[in-house]
Formats: C-alpha cells, structure tokens, sequence
C-alpha cells in the first residue's frame, strides 16, 4: 500500500508541474483571452490550496494557517475582471514568485544531492564489509533526501539481493527504470532477484531486454542466460528426483541406501571400493545422478579420512589404489553430463588440489582417469569455466605439458585439454601475470626437446602456441624471450634436418606461423636474433610449398628494417632475384610481403639496388605493382622504385614509358595512406633529378604544382 500512495504522490507531482508550466505559458502570453484565462486559472489553484490548508514541498506535506484580507470594496462584483494594470501586476509577481521558489528549490536540491552521494558512498561501503542491513538503511537514507536517484534504488536492491529480500529488491528495480528506462544495472538485479524466486520466464525476459537495449552486451547476456537456463534444469532435475524417491523407484531407494553405507566413519579401504563402484554402477541416468548430489554423496565422499588418506598417498598400496581408483570413476559417472555436479564436485575445498596431485602421480592408471575427469570439463563452456575458476592453471599447463614425452594416450589427451582451454578468456588471464617465469619456460623446453616429444601430438603443440600468440600481452612476452626465439629456431631446423614423422610439414607450417606473429613485435630479442632468423628463412625460400613459402616471406619483411646486417645477409644471399621470381606469380598476402622486403632492402644496399635494375632494366615489375589496388601495395612499390632511380641511367630506361603520369597519379591523388603520396612525390623528385628530360613533361601536366602539395608530407 505505502509503494501505491507514493507512486501517486509522485504522478500526481508530476501532473503539477505541468499544469504549472501551462499557467506560465498562458500568462506570458499577448492574447488577453489567454492571459485572463490563466490568471483565473491560478487564481482557482490558490484558493484550492487555501481550501485544503495543505502544501507539499519536496516531498514533505505542511499545514498552511493563512489569513486572505480583501482589498476589495464589498459593494464591488468579485466577477469583474481585473484592471489591466494590475492584471500584469499579478502577472508580474506569480512570475516572480516562481522565480524565487524554483531558486529555492534548485538550492535545496543541490544541498539534497551532496547529502544523498554521501550517503550513498557510506553505504557502499557497507557493502563492501559484508554488512548489506546497514548499506540498505544509508541508501534508504539517501532516497529521504532525493527521491529520483537511480543508483540509490539498484545499490539498494543489489543489498536486499543479498540479504534475500527479492520482493523489495525488485520493487527498488521498477523505481530505478522510472527514473531511468535504460538502465543496464537495474534490468540485471532485477533478473537476478527472479532468478532467486525460480520465476525463470521473467528473469529471462530482464535479460533479452539488455539486449535489445544494447547488443553489444551479447557476451554478458548470453551468461547470465545461462545461469537462468542451468538453474532451471537444476530445479527440474530435482523434482524429478524427488518424485522417483518418493515413489519408492528401485534405483532411487539404492542411491540413498549406498550413501548411508558409505557414511559410516572408520572402516576398511576395500569396504568403500566396494561400495563406491556398487554406487556407480546405479549413476545410470541424469535423476540417479541428481539424487547422489542432492544425497550430499559429493561430502560423503570427500569428507571421509579413510577414502581422502588413499587419494592422497595411493602409490604403493594397492587397497589405497584401487580406492583411489574407484573414486575417480565415480566422479567421471556422475559429471558426465551433469553441470550442476561439476560445479559442485570443483567447489569442495580439496579437490583442486587432490587433482593437481593426482596428475603428478606417479601411477598411468591415476593419469587416465584424472584427465578424463578433465575432459569431461571441457566438453562444455560452463565446465572450461569452471576450470579456469577452481584450479591453478599455471600449475595445470605446466603438469599437462609434462605429458608430452609419454607415448601413449596421456600425451593427446593433455594436449587437447590445454588446446580446448586456451581461447577461453579467464584461462588467458590467469595466465598473463607470469606467463613469462611460469609457463614460458615449459614451453621452451618442450620446442627444445622436440625430437623427444610423442610425435602424434607436435601439429596440435604447435597450433596451441600459435593460439597463445593471439593473446597481445603474451605475445609480447614470447617475442622478449630470446631462449623462446632460439627454441623456435630449433624446432625449424629439425623439422628439415630429422625425421619427425609425416607431420613435420604441419608443425614447421605452425611454427613459422607463431614466428610471424612474434615478429610483429619490436624489441632487444628479435633485433638480436635477426641475422639467425634471416638465414633461417633464406634456407626455406627455395620451397615448392605455397603456404611454407608465405610465412617465410612474412617473417622477413618484419625482421628485415630491425637490422642492417641481417639486410646484407639476405642481400648476399640473392633475396632480390627470389623476390623478384615470386611477384611475378604470387597472391596479394605474399605480394604485400615481397614489395616491403624489396623496399627494405633497396633502401638499405646499394647492392640490391644494382641487383634488381640488372634484373628487370624498365622496372616492368615495380611499374605493374604501381597499378595495384592495395595502398599499401603501391606505397612500398612507389618507395623501391625511387630507391632504384638512384642508380645511374635508371632514370633514363623509363623515358618511353608512362612512369610520369602514374607518379603523378598517385602524388595528387587521395589514397588514405599518406605513404603513397609521398613515396610517389620522392619518386617523382628523383626521376626529374637524374633525368632533366622529365622537366619538361612534368610542367606540362602541372606536375610541379602536385609536388608542392606533397610537400607537407614529406618529413
């Protein structure tokens, strides 16, 4: 009832203010009718006022004791108009009155506003110790001050939220979307208190309205929705349990008979082995599942010190082995399918730890079963999730990455579990803070000892650090690390010197893709190694394979402007006439990758200079590329051959051709890439520079104009 009266109360506040806005209009007027009417209007408003003895102010309602003297004679008629004079008097002060009262107002409100933001932080404060019955009354407090301040309502319904008032909390959610209709937080408490209320078509309904509003936020929703989706299979999932136990089913009546066995303190390993393969052999569908759960089978299990003493000291003892055993089958039963199971069966105190302890066994057995548990984890976005949420991830990759050297199963399943894992968000950032002291180094060892890996699993080990490398922060610690580089490095020299298995293409093609990647990066490590790397990729630029070929040719035109000498190397190596053989049948990936290595080696040798004006004297090649349709294609392409005109007669070779004008072209024209027009006009200056002949043409196409305007990009 209190929340009707006040939603009146401010509707009704509302209707005031625009009756009042209209009686000022109307008394702004120069229509007389209009100003008469609007005067006789106020004047009833007044004298309802007076009737009722009754004035809200800022939401606080006050006795009024006035005393009206009328000025008037008694003989003359009340209903004779006003004097105009006086007319525009009353008009005059109720302007004058507003005038002052909505100064009033406007002060009180900004006083209001300091107190209700104080407030508000003591209250979030509050919140954040835990103490949510003192956040509710600061920012009930608050609402007495000023009653339209949207984050008030949703803090407050965050606190009732927590204290499980879902009712109130969604109450404060509608008040919030009538001071604002657009609020993300408040649509997002609202569901969340639904959600708590089991009403799953309205908590849904919150959500799908986000995303309406902004689907931008489609991540975000999409998991809250789940959360929405698995509490309701929850919730259905135990009824149905319900029902079958009540109804005496058979299976059902056997889970809770196993549970209550196996919760009897201090008996022999073999007496639980025994019972907990009976138990699973009864997890045969997803309500026997829910029972063993809703049972509390996962504490049962866990909280005994008999059954937790074989897990973790199972080697050597064949009673504490096979009970071991036998709990890890249990957990792969009843997850398989059930997320609700894998949510809690994580969420036990000791579990992340006994699976990290179980995976640096020393038993193969023990190894199968823990990453088959985990498997069962990563089928799923949920399961990945939980991973990410409950175990030290740096401690799992650098275990799993320990399974490289076993040649059996254990090796792929470790691989897959890490490359499932590793586009997921959380797992990236778990992994950031020291990938480069933690994890880094068991991938280095690992590329160094490559030949010693199961050879099945190096195309997937491979592919995975070129997922990793996608990351930006952890691409740039790979790139910093020189032994990173070195071990790389490593890996393509035995991938053509040993026999690693008919995969060797694929995990040479992967790895030549991460060196790509890496060396998009500027630092001390690739400047260092950038003679290695390119004699590296000199030795591979002889290859038949298309995609081997492209990566070759990428890596170069990253390392190539780092360093000097590496230029003179690959020029010494004859990489301007290979460049030149590869344009003229290359796709625009690998075209991109060639014109920058011949502009970076033109600019920087003499040599490469003579080499490429030797091989192509009319520059038909650099003259067709200026043709092209890519910016930055033209730009590298204008930028070599300006680079070749230094050469003597270079110049001259072009007389009988439409160099000139296509110069021209691209100098005046409006590429988005400056590059172009000022690779273009250097060009241009040092074809006019060697050649005078070109003076004369120049001038007559306004050519000296289109320089001038280049000028400005020109350092």
């Amino acid at each position: 009832m209190a929340v009707n009266k006040e939603e009146k109360d401010f509707e009704k506040f509302l209707q005031d203010v625009d009756e009042i806005s209209e009686l000022i209009q109307g008394l702004s007027s120069e229509d007389p009718d209009v100003r008469q009417k609007a005067v006789s209007e106020t004047d009833k408003r007044i004298l309802a006022v007076d009737k009722e003895g009754i004035q809200e102010v800022e939401g606080c309602r006050t006795s009024l004791n006035r005393i009206v003297i009328n000025s008037l004679p008694s003989d003359q008629p009340l209903h004779l108009a006003p004097e105009p004079q006086k007319m525009d008097m009353n008009k005059d002060s109720f302007l004058a009155f507003v005038e002052k009262d909505a100064k009033e107002r406007a002060e009180r409100r900004k006083q209001n506003t300091m107190l209700a933001n104080a407030l508000k932080e003591m209250g979030n404060e509050a919140f954040s110790r835990g103490d949510y019955e003192t956040a509710v009354q600061r920012y009930s407090e608050g609402l007495d001050k000023l009653r339209d301040i949207e984050v008030l309502y949703t803090n407050r319904a965050q606190a009732y939220i927590k204290l499980e008032k879902y009712e109130d909390a969604i109450t404060d959610c509608e008040w919030a979307l009538r001071c604002n209709d657009k609020s993300i937080k408040a649509r997002v408490h609202m569901g969340k208190a639904y959600l708590a209320l089991k009403d799953y078509f309205k908590a849904r309904q919150c959500y799908q309205k986000i995303l309406e509003m902004d689907p931008k936020r489609e991540k975000m929703i999409k998991d809250y929705i789940n959360q929405v989706d698995s509490q309701e299979r929850k919730a259905a999932q135990q009824q149905k349990a319900e029902e079958e136990f009540n109804s005496g089913k058979e299976t059902a009546v056997s889970v809770k008979k196993l549970l209550e066995k196996l919760s009897r303190p201090h008996q022999a390993p073999l007496y639980y082995t025994g019972g907990i393969r009976l138990l699973s052999y009864t997890m045969t569908d997803c309500t026997n599942k829910t029972l063993f759960r809703t049972g509390n089978g996962f504490s049962i299990i866990s909280d005994n010190k008999t059954i937790h003493r074989s897990i973790n000291h199972a080697v050597g003892d064949t009673g504490a082995m096979d009970l071991c055993l036998s709990v890890l089958m249990l957990w792969q039963t009843v997850c398989q399918g059930n997320e609700e199971n894998q949510r809690v069966l994580l969420a036990l105190p000791n579990t992340s730890k006994q699976l990290l302890c179980l995976l640096m066994s020393q038993e193969p057995e023990i190894h199968h079963h823990t990453l088959a548990l985990l498997a069962i984890y990563t089928q799923t976005e949920m399961g990945r999730d939980l991973i990410s949420k409950h175990l030290d991830l740096t401690e799992v990759v650098q275990t799993l990455l320990g399974f490289m050297d076993f040649f059996d199963e254990r090796a792929s399943t470790a691989i897959r579990l890490l490359t499932e894992l590793s586009p997921e968000e959380r797992f990236r950032v778990q992994l950031r803070s020291n990938f480069s002291t933690a994890v880094l180094p068991s991938f280095t060892h690992f590329l160094e000892h490559i030949e010693l890996i199961n050879a099945a699993v190096l195309p997937q080990s491979a592919t995975l650090l070129g997922s990793l490398s996608l990351d930006t922060e952890m691409r740039r610690q790979m790139a910093a690390c020189k032994a990173f580089w070195e071990a790389c490095l490593t890996v393509v020299n035995k991938c053509q010197s040993l026999n690693l298995g008919s995969d060797s293409r694929d995990v040479l093609f992967v790895i030549l893709g991460l060196l790509v990647n890496l060396s998009l990066e500027q630092n001390a490590a690739v400047q260092e190694l950038a003679v290695p790397v390119t004699r590296m990729c000199m030795a591979l630029i002889s290859s038949k394979d298309g995609g081997i070929l492209t990566r070759t040719v990428g890596i170069l035109s990253h390392v190539l402007p780092l360093c000097p000498g590496a230029v003179e190397d690959a020029v010494m190596g004859g990489i301007v006439k290979k460049m030149l053989q590869f344009l003229k049948a290359s796709g625009q990936t690998t075209t991109l990758y060639l014109v920058k290595i011949l502009a970076v080696c033109t600019k920087g040798s003499a040599q490469a200079r003579e080499d490429l004006i030797k091989l192509d004297k009319r520059l038909r090649i650099l003259m067709k590329l200026l043709d092209s349709e890519n910016e930055q294609i033209v730009g590298n392409a204008a930028l070599c051959l300006g680079n070749c005109l230094e050469v003597p007669g270079a110049a001259a070779s072009l007389l009988k051709s439409d160099i000139l004008k296509v110069l021209l072209k691209h100098a005046g024209g409006d590429a988005k890439k400056t590059a172009v027009q000022k690779n273009a006009a250097i060009a241009l200056g040092k074809l006019c520079t060697s050649e005078p002949r070109f003076m004369a043409e120049l001038r007559q196409f306004h050519g000296i104009e289109i320089l001038i305007s280049c000028m400005k990009y020109i350092d």
